[in-house]
């Protein structure tokens, strides 16, 4: 009889590449994974690893035990999920992975929501990356994850994972105040060329917002003189609100500075995408489907667009898009 546990094991370094990942993600000593799947080998009387160089390749014969520990693993949520069902109280842990504008600006009433409704859940939530969390979400360490993507830079997509916007946050171009001593220079800006001659704040290399706001720069006939990069948004404001840089922030984060912060409008009338995702087989998890039905249901989830989404409480699965 083959051991889950063992067999999950496999899964995770097939998703993570080293002995080193999958002991870090499941806070293992490497040692015991390599002892744990050396035993597992042995009770299947096949060989499932092959070193070449320095690094482990599954086998054919590991592959295969992959795709069913990926059944098993579903089954089991679905389980989980269906037993939780016919409980009277919504309770049990959800692992929430979301980005830092998420957390600051759309959390503090989700989690005060349902500390109310529901004072046997417990949400534990982890700042991370969009793509990351996405990955780890796949994976099973989160639950649930609130994304972001950006136009021409989408998200990571993975099969097993349902995914459902929840709303469109427009960006434009942040300046400070009119008048503040010393700014004479970002008075002027009418438009993004205006901006060309200024200094910038980005996030760092190999974030979609840096990427798309090089873009946009670019399609506009500049090069952007970046000379701050943080992934801290609340910095980029400061630094904005400071005079030191401008900077191309979403309407989430500029709606709480608009005595700091002047604003023009963007080319296009550029939004990024905020979407919410969770694993197909736990749908049906009281559970998560409670954190995912508070979120989607927030008034902040109206984008200037007037696009909504109205989830029925009776059942979050049926979602009505509603241009109002």
């Amino acid at each position: 009889m083959l051991e889950l546990r063992r067999l999950r094991l496999l899964r995770e370094l097939n998703i993570r590449g080293t002995i080193a990942e999958v002991a870090d993600a499941l806070s293992y000593s490497p040692s015991s994974v390599s002892q744990q799947l050396s035993q597992l080998e042995s009770e299947t009387g096949v060989e499932l690893l092959r070193r070449t160089g320095r690094t482990l390749k599954l086998t054919p014969q590991a592959q295969i035990l992959v795709a069913h520990t990926e059944e098993l693993l579903d089954s089991m949520e679905r389980a989980e999920a269906d037993l939780a069902a016919t409980m009277s109280t919504v309770s049990g842990t959800v692992r929430l992975a979301v980005f830092q504008t998420a957390m600051l600006a759309l959390m503090p009433p989700v989690l005060r929501e349902l500390r109310e409704e529901y004072p046997a859940l417990r949400v534990e939530m982890s700042q991370q990356e969009p793509a990351d969390a996405l990955n780890e979400t796949s994976s099973r360490t989160f639950d649930l994850v609130v994304a972001e993507q950006y136009s021409g830079h989408s998200a990571p997509h993975y099969g097993n994972l349902d995914r459902r916007v929840l709303t469109h946050d427009p960006i434009r171009l942040a300046l400070p105040a009119r008048g503040a001593e010393g700014n004479a220079g970002f008075d002027r800006v009418r438009n993004l060329e205006h901006a060309k001659s200024l200094p910038w704040v980005a996030e760092p290399e190999g974030a979609a917002s840096r990427h798309w706001a090089l873009q946009a720069c670019r399609l506009a006939g500049f090069e952007p003189d970046l000379r701050y990069e943080t992934a801290d948004l609340q910095a980029h404001v400061q630094l904005v609100a400071s005079g030191n840089a401008v900077a191309m922030l979403p309407e989430l984060v500029l709606r709480d500075h608009r005595d700091s912060l002047r604003t023009v409008d963007l080319p296009g009338a550029p939004k990024r995408t905020i979407f919410t995702a969770m694993r197909h087989s736990s749908l049906q998890s009281p559970a998560i489907r409670a954190v995912r039905k508070s979120l989607h249901a927030q008034p902040e989830m109206s984008d200037a667009s007037n696009l909504a989404i109205l989830a029925t409480p009776a059942d979050f699965d049926t979602v009505e898009y509603v241009t109002k």
